[in-house]
């Protein structure tokens, strides 16, 4: 990982303008760092953010959690769904607060729009997997796991270009498309804001990693490989709703992935159509 790691600071070095993790998380760590964490306590420094707090809520309270009472206020949030997944959920919020659309070449509406859709329909997957993720951190990652495009859309003026183009190339990675022009990707940067915001290791790897075709021939923890799993067929399932083309590397990865899932085609087929109907 040192390697990686320094071809991502040589990365930023070169001036990529990554948001600084918000002030609110700083303190949020903070407090879950000591001993005893106080759940009121952390609950009422979350509440201090309305529009934080109203979006913790918004998602607590969707179809993906399915909780048969209406979660009311984060100090139910927090008992709930522990510290842990609130923080998730808070981090996910901030991070689509973070960037500046007057800077930059792309709609950051469009591209949040997608980013939430892949968290929803991985959080769908989630709940049928063979071993049990948080939902919260399938929401996450859905959320993360592209952050590393707004800055590069942030530092490249022709980044809308390539963007474009790989939408219309279906058989180069995005990820292959830029190296070749940027001599860096958009994962690679994803995975150093990721840390700079203190994002659990293995999201921060699964981030990192998320265009690789050679993970799933690799042994993993079961609940990591199935994070990956849920989160490249929702990629998957959301551009084949959106775009009726399936992503570059669902060929690649599809026989890997429901493998991993312990899914057959009838049961691939069975979210499919679970997914046509979220979009219908």
């Amino acid at each position: 990982m040192i390697e990686i790691d320094n071809i991502v600071l040589n990365d930023v070095e070169k001036g990529f303008s990554l948001p600084p993790k918000p002030e609110l998380l700083t303190q949020l760590h903070e407090l879950l760092q000591s001993s005893e964490p106080e759940l009121g306590q952390i609950a009422d420094l979350i509440a201090t953010d309305v529009a934080t707090s109203a979006a913790v809520l918004k998602v607590i309270n969707s179809s993906s959690y399915g909780f048969s009472r209406t979660i009311t206020d984060i100090k139910q949030a927090v008992m709930f769904l522990g510290l842990n997944s609130v923080t998730n959920l808070v981090t996910g919020f901030l991070l689509k607060q973070a960037y500046d659309q007057s800077q930059c070449c792309i709609s950051l509406e469009r591209f949040w729009d997608t980013a939430n859709e892949i968290s929803e329909v991985a959080m769908l997957i989630g709940r049928k997997m063979p071993v049990e993720v948080p939902l919260e951190s399938l929401h996450m990652l859905g959320l993360f796991h592209d952050a590393g495009i707004p800055a590069m859309a942030l530092k490249f003026d022709d980044y809308v270009n390539v963007l474009s183009s790989a939408n219309n190339n279906h058989d180069m990675l995005l990820v292959d498309q830029e190296s070749a022009i940027y001599n860096t990707n958009h994962a690679t940067i994803g995975y150093f804001l990721a840390t700079s915001w203190n994002l659990p290791k293995p999201i921060c790897k699964l981030i990192l990693r998320h265009h690789d075709l050679e993970f799933f021939k690799e042994p993993h923890e079961q609940d990591f490989a199935c994070s990956m799993a849920a989160l490249k067929m929702a990629e998957h399932l959301v551009q084949i709703n959106k775009r009726f083309v399936s992503v570059p590397d669902w060929g690649y990865l599809k026989t890997d992935i429901l493998h991993v899932l312990e899914l057959d085609e009838d049961a691939y087929q069975d979210i499919k159509d679970d997914v046509e109907e979220l979009f219908s």
